[in-house]
């Protein structure tokens, strides 16, 4: 419920010019259930014939929901590519970013978890109000990480926004490892239903009005590092990565191609805004870093 790369790839925040890509064409999916989890999160289902087929070997798969602007005189089914070229980019569709909760490529079906506390923003209104029948697009889906049987040991780390990307982790476990999963929520009342299996400790952590991500990292910090062999994947609000990374790679000197590490979201940001920004935010930490070691 962001934004990912390989393992290799994603310790690194910094980026490479992209190459030219090629036009993009949209997905079609359909709502065929909508079933709330907690009073700030809802479980949408979708009928999707056109992801049948598709190879999704990864756990951190998602996809990128399409929203028309409200000011646009277009609406689904449109021609991405034609509107990119015909129009200015404020009627360009608006992108959401989301992990599959569940997926099904022979069936055509997945599943989205949301956020739906507020009327502010794109996804969760309309998830909030999302009934049986209701069509929207998306492109992907995308992604690059999964439990590797290389490992004995999973520490999975994020709050909502990573929580599908963990969850699909541990129901795909490679057979003898353990895991031990952090998933920040609002409070006591906000759990959600998780895997649960031999081998997996899962514990909740509540802000209760703390920042995103403060006391997540606290609680992370607070278990130390395991001694077995560990595949870490860490990621959610983008404020937690400093801290999450002096504690892996500074204190710890955990092995940076042992750790996929970034931020889905920024507190106070749109994804438009964070996505535009996040280059330069990942350099200034990287930079930081550089110093901190160059001083001891």
């Amino acid at each position: 419920m962001a934004r990912r790369k390989s393992r290799k790839e994603a310790h690194s925040f910094m980026t490479t010019p992209e190459k030219k890509r090629k036009p993009r064409t949209a997905t079609e999916a359909t709502v065929t259930a909508v079933r709330r989890l907690t009073p700030d999160l809802v479980r949408i289902s979708f009928d999707s014939p056109g992801i049948k087929g598709r190879e999704l070997p990864f756990t951190d798969h998602y996809l990128k929901l399409l929203f028309v602007p409200e000011e646009a005189d277009y609406s689904w089914p449109y021609n991405l590519a034609e509107i990119k070229e015909s129009l200015p980019r404020n009627l360009h569709p608006v992108t959401r970013t989301y992990t599959f909760r569940h997926v099904d490529t022979a069936a055509g079906t997945f599943e989205v978890d949301f956020v739906t506390h507020g009327d502010e923003g794109l996804a969760g209104p309309w998830a909030k109000h999302a009934k049986e029948g209701d069509v929207i697009a998306f492109l992907g889906p995308g992604g690059a990480w999964g439990p590797e049987d290389t490992y004995e040991h999973f520490v999975l780390v994020g709050d909502e926004s990573a929580a599908p990307a963990i969850a699909r982790a541990l129901e795909e476990l490679p057979a003898g490892a353990t895991a031990a999963a952090y998933i920040e929520v609002a409070d006591e009342h906000s759990h959600f239903e998780m895997p649960e299996a031999a081998g997996v400790e899962l514990t909740w952590v509540h802000r209760d009005g703390a920042t995103h991500g403060h006391q997540l990292s606290e609680v992370v910090r607070g278990a130390g590092i395991p001694t077995q062999r560990t595949a870490w994947f860490v990621h959610g609000v983008a404020e937690m990565l400093k801290e999450m990374r002096r504690f892996l790679f500074f204190d710890n000197e955990v092995a940076k191609e042992d750790v996929s590490i970034s931020g889905y979201w920024r507190i106070g940001m749109t994804e438009d805004q964070w996505q535009a920004s996040k280059q330069d935010f990942n350099a200034e930490i990287e930079a930081a870093e550089e110093q901190l070691a160059a001083q001891h």
